[in-house]
């Protein structure tokens, strides 16, 4: 059994990029493990899945879409595992929070990540351009 807690899953290489960036920022990646939907089936993503759950140990899957093929793959694990922990959209923020609360129940620490990514979120608004550029109508 390896020492992974959670699950990274998404489309093409989406958990694998975002362990490479949470490798970058910390040195470490231990915790997660990558999975990808990629070529596979509804099925076969959910087999691939129930793989990993079974040989890791992990009861976290953070997804990348709420209605993507992933998470609807977790969803249906979720059925016969009530431990198991589904995120959805998830974020560099959310695994970064989740990888540094290692000392809490992997459910506390899946919920306290996943507000730490929402208030990660934010949205730096376009500013009207100032001074005497085209369009002004200065001529």
């Amino acid at each position: 059994m390896s020492s992974a807690r959670a699950i990274v899953a998404g489309h093409g290489d989406f958990g694998a990029g975002m362990l490479s960036a949470v490798r970058q920022i910390t040195g470490r990646e231990d915790v997660f493990l990558p999975l990808t939907n990629g070529g596979l089936s509804a099925q076969g993503v959910e087999a691939a899945m129930a793989t990993v759950l079974a040989t890791s140990g992990a009861t976290v899957i953070f997804t990348d879409l709420p209605a993507g093929s992933c998470t609807m793959a977790a969803r249906r694990l979720q059925r016969a595992r009530p431990e198991l922990t589904v995120v959805t959209g998830t974020n560099l923020a959310v695994l970064l929070d989740f990888l540094f609360a290692d000392t809490m129940l992997p459910n506390a620490a899946a919920q306290m990540a996943a507000e730490k990514g929402r208030a990660s979120l934010l949205v730096a608004p376009a500013r009207p351009a100032t001074g005497g550029g085209e369009g002004t109508g200065g001529d």
